[in-house]
């Protein structure tokens, strides 16, 4: 399906009752819209209408920029007027994830559940970039993204033969990952234009930390928050699911880390994913008026100072 949000054009797959509840489910890097392949169908059949666009940049989906944290979560919350709804449960990967975290601090009446996999708040990875230089090294693939041009030829040269390695070989069940299904983002990788959107996320969030801009996020996340952690992840430190860490930018999250499962974990561990989604979706949300855990009015007033 085609949808028009803040201002361009998204390419989306969709499943389910257009009646039914929405899921928004957003993709990292260097995915596309089918890594939701495995949740679309068990989303659908428990009567959710799930919802899962090529990124902006991506594939089908317009290239123009910017890329900044905002728009990201701009586009979002554009996403789910576009579809008609008030409001919808909001499910990122990666930079779908860090997307998401930024649509549910800058557009909380929209995102009434958020759901995040593998994808560090953006205050915690700021944090973590400068203070460790475990995470650094995990994360060098970020430096070199910001050589203009060269990667984007690097990345697409051999029909994504990079592209397939980060994918395959990025990943701990590596089984997760057939000759067919990567045959589909070989053809998305397969040119340096088709890269320019996907690697202008990295150069804009390299850039403006550089510059000291902030995305203004302001207070802590009140709705309901589920974080689900491969944590065999390659890329991104175990630290980013520590629930000390995570509650002050999100009072309401549980943590549920998935032993078996590396980075691309709705991938590697899908039925696990599935069922830890699904029963979580299915349980009631706390009530309004439910009592705040202690300081969190203070730690509100301290964030929306940063």
């Amino acid at each position: 399906m085609i949808l028009h949000a803040n201002g361009i054009r998204f390419e989306a797959l969709a499943e389910g009752p257009e009646d039914g509840p929405l899921v928004l489910l957003m993709h990292g890097f260097p995915e596309l819209a089918r890594s939701w392949r495995h949740q679309l169908p068990a989303l659908a059949q428990a009567g959710y209408r799930a919802i899962a666009p090529n990124m902006r940049g991506y594939d089908g989906t317009e290239s123009r920029g910017p890329y900044d944290l905002r728009t990201l979560g701009n586009d979002a919350a554009g996403l789910i007027e576009a579809l008609g709804r008030e409001s919808a449960t909001v499910v990122g990967h990666d930079w779908g994830g860090v997307a998401a975290w930024a649509a549910a601090h800058l557009h909380p009446q929209r995102v009434e559940r958020l759901v995040v996999m593998n994808a560090p708040h953006p205050r915690l990875l700021r944090e973590e970039m400068l203070a460790s230089g475990e995470q650094r090294k995990r994360s060098r693939y970020i430096f070199q993204f910001q050589i203009p041009w060269y990667p984007e030829r690097q990345l697409s040269k051999d029909r994504g033969a990079k592209i397939v390695r980060a994918l395959r070989g990025g990943s701990h069940v590596r089984t997760a990952w057939t000759d067919d299904e990567l045959e589909h983002y070989r053809a998305a990788f397969d040119e340096p234009s088709k890269l320019k959107g996907p690697l202008a996320y990295y150069r804009t969030a390299f850039r403006n930390a550089l510059l000291g801009r902030g995305a203004g996020l302001g207070g802590p996340i009140q709705a309901p928050t589920l974080v689900l952690w491969g944590m065999r992840d390659r890329f991104l430190a175990p630290s980013f699911a520590d629930p000390e860490r995570l509650r002050p930018h999100a009072p309401n999250v549980e943590i549920v880390p998935i032993d078996e499962a590396g980075h691309y974990v709705q991938n590697e561990a899908p039925e696990r994913v599935n069922a830890e989604l699904l029963r979580w979706l299915l349980e009631p949300a706390a009530p309004d008026d439910a009592p705040e855990e202690p300081g969190a009015e203070h730690r509100r007033e301290e964030e929306a100072d940063h």
